[in-house]
């Protein structure tokens, strides 16, 4: 582990991810070990649109937008790390999605904890185990995979 943790703040997570309103759904990187591990933050609020129909009466983020919010925590992690290379800039593909599970619902006004551990690389695909946190409690996990390729004016 690095002796100094790296932090993403939301400009510079918008200078290597394309995603924009309303589908950038991470606000903050922390804890950046190198290309290991890193914790995005989310930090959920009722004005986010997907909340006008799912669900008025009772708001819950759907799962896939916190599947999307761990491929974006690992996406920023990758061209992060190859920053500065000849490969960058690059985009980060998602590609595979293994053994989610959701175990409580994610409302308005919490806190989303996006936790991304790196568990191989080989050339430009990723793997990557996943967990979303609330107050400390885990409340969905996934195993995902990304492919990054160099980015296209087209």
């Amino acid at each position: 582990m690095a002796d100094t943790l790296e932090t993403m703040d939301i400009m510079r997570i918008m200078a290597l991810l394309p995603h924009r309103y309303p589908f950038l759904l991470v606000d903050r990187i922390i804890g950046i070990d190198g290309d290991r591990s890193a914790i995005g933050i989310k930090n959920v609020t009722v004005n986010e649109p997907h909340f006008q129909g799912h669900f008025p009466a009772a708001p819950v983020m759907p799962g896939v937008l916190i599947i999307e919010a761990m491929a974006q925590t690992a996406g920023a992690i990758c061209i992060n790390s190859t920053s500065g290379s000849e490969a960058a800039p690059s985009l980060v593909y998602f590609m595979t999605i293994d053994n989610a599970k959701f175990r409580r619902p994610v409302v308005p006004g919490d806190r989303l904890e996006i936790h991304v551990t790196k568990q191989k690389q080989r050339g430009n695909i990723w793997k990557f185990s996943c967990e979303a946190k609330v107050d400390g409690a885990k409340v969905a996990e996934a195993d995902i995979s990304a492919m990054m390729s160099p980015k296209t004016d087209a």
